[in-house]
């Protein structure tokens, strides 16, 4: 009998369920058990905001993990990689990805449309923070960190502080939560981030075997989607945290199957937004990304992303990611 096998995963309730689910994805889909093995992440032990610690925070210690052999094989939110491949690692599998979208929870139910000027905001992202200023309603947005049902707190706890926070519906979702949303918000409010809802299942390069086991649960539109929004991602050469959105939603064309790519770079006061969309087959997923990013930084992206360079890469998270 083959002994378990062994994945990393950050202790975070988050992380905890959404690596849950895959092994029990693997284990019905092939037989083998799976053990989870807690790995603790500097962002974990830093209550400092996650610009200041850099891009990679909450995956380098599983990456470590991984190439001191003592998990097998790791499950990351795939928006908290670097845009970067890792020497000697491998993303085996893209499971089916949950709902990309931000959900908004506020007080009394409200949508964002009902919130006042004013209103209070909490979220961990520069991406949202630099939207909620775009759409002119006057809100007061702040930063803030911390996990889900932190988060949460801050809004429908009894020491509430916020009118609503916005989140990655996804969370939510993995977490059983979705009965606090208010309203899961359109994309063309608010552009997700690049890979957002989507997870990526890790392993090393070497280890064949397991690479081929766990390409089971690799599932083709997700993996296109995301293969899109990264390539755009790397290619303006900014990090998972920079005030960059991009969304690849996969349809039914006049000649099969498209992908169709959305966008945007906006300054994080948003007096500045840039956003674009193109098409494409899944093949050439890569290719859409890169082609959307150029078109981007002819239009001036660059300078907007400069803004946000100068503290290194990883500006636009504050807390776990979801």
């Amino acid at each position: 009998m083959s002994a378990p096998l062994r994945l990393g995963t950050r202790a975070s309730k988050l992380a905890m369920a959404q690596s849950g689910q895959v092994a029990e994805a693997l284990t019905a889909a092939t037989g083998r058990e799976v053990e989870l093995v807690e790995v603790v992440t500097a962002g974990d032990r830093s209550s400092a905001p996650v610009h200041r610690l850099g891009v990679g925070v909450f995956v380098s210690a599983l990456r470590d993990a991984l190439a001191a052999r003592t998990i097998d094989f790791a499950v990351h939110s795939y928006k908290d990689l670097p845009s970067a491949a890792a020497a000697g690692l491998h993303v085996a599998a893209v499971p089916p990805r949950q709902d990309p979208r931000d959900a908004l929870v506020a007080t009394g139910g409200r949508t964002l449309a009902e919130l006042p000027a004013g209103a209070l905001v909490g979220t961990g992202a520069l991406r949202r923070i630099a939207q909620l200023h775009a759409l002119g309603m006057q809100l007061q947005v702040t930063p803030i960190r911390g996990n889900v049902d932190t988060r949460l707190a801050r809004v429908l706890g009894p020491e509430a502080d916020l009118d609503a926070v916005v989140l990655a519906r996804a969370g939510l979702a993995r977490l059983n939560r979705t009965d606090v949303i208010t309203e899961t918000l359109d994309p063309m409010l608010m552009l997700p981030a690049p890979a957002q809802g989507a997870l990526a299942v890790e392993c090393r390069v070497d280890d064949r075997d397991l690479v081929e086991l766990l390409a089971v649960l690799d599932h083709a539109p997700s993996r296109a989607a995301v293969t899109a929004e990264r390539a755009l991602l790397a290619t303006l050469e900014a990090g998972c945290s920079a005030p960059v959105a991009a969304y690849a939603e996969l349809a039914e064309g006049d000649a099969g199957e498209e992908i169709y790519l959305r966008g945007a770079v906006i300054s994080p006061d948003g007096a500045r937004d840039l956003r674009l969309s193109r098409t494409g087959t899944p093949a050439d997923a890569a290719e859409i990304g890169k082609a959307l990013a150029a078109e981007l930084l002819d239009l001036g992206a660059d300078s907007i992303l400069g803004q946000e360079r100068h503290t290194g890469p990883g500006t636009q998270q504050f807390g776990s990611t979801e």
